[in-house]
């Protein structure tokens, strides 16, 4: 079973995905953390990101999924910037590919999250989950998440930031962002994370589309 799971920044697909991993068994993939590590040792090393060849070198290996600065607004953003070489995201596709069709430690699954894993890196996913929240609700999520963490960030600046970053995914030529056409979109800007998460359950499991509208009643 591969379970794919794609949307913007701040819709909750992160903490979904590790939710249905842990409920099924399956293992997990952020596929951005690829991206984001190939951006922080462009970023580390003063690479010009414009650079494809150079860029590529460092996509091949990509390095630390574990280090903290991956989280920053700025190698999201330089992320962004770069996952839209051609050359690095064919570098990363097999990576990706091969994580999906041989889940690591004998797992009978994977969940698979980013931006183009239903259009392009697993167009055969069994199941394949959009996710998405108005920017303002996601720069809001965004902010408390980084207020959280001791930054003190305001919210024109998230929201600023988050429509930035939301036009370089949706706009670039290679693997834009968009739903893929036999996806199921779940809205989760009047959604709490744990109804999302019993919606994205029950889809998984039935692949059937659950009753989306009882689930948001009782978000309130």
């Amino acid at each position: 079973m591969i379970v794919a799971i794609d949307g913007p920044a701040a819709a909750g697909k992160g903490t979904i995905a590790r939710k249905l991993a842990a409920e099924f068994g399956y293992a997990h993939l952020d596929t951005g953390a690829l991206y984001r590590a190939v951006a922080l040792r462009v970023r580390d090393s003063d690479t010009d990101p414009d650079d494809e060849a150079a860029v590529v070198i460092f996509a091949a290996n990509p390095g630390s999924l574990e280090d903290p600065r991956l989280r920053d607004d700025q190698t999201a953003t330089l992320a962004a910037r770069i996952s839209a070489l051609p050359g690095v995201r064919a570098a990363l596709l097999d990576y990706q590919r091969d994580f999906a069709n041989n889940p690591p430690g004998g797992a009978k699954g994977a969940v698979l999250e980013g931006r183009d894993i239903g259009t392009i890196v697993c167009p055969d996913a069994e199941r394949k989950i959009f996710l998405d929240a108005s920017a303002e609700i996601r720069a809001g999520r965004r902010m408390r998440e980084l207020r959280a963490r001791g930054d003190s960030v305001s919210e024109s600046a998230v929201l600023r930031d988050l429509k930035a970053r939301d036009a370089l995914d949706r706009n670039r030529p290679i693997s834009p962002l968009v739903p893929a056409a036999d996806a199921y979109l779940i809205e989760t800007s009047n959604l709490d994370i744990d109804s999302a998460f019993e919606v994205a359950k029950a889809f998984v499991l039935s692949g059937k589309i659950p009753p989306t509208p009882d689930f948001r009643e009782e978000a309130g």
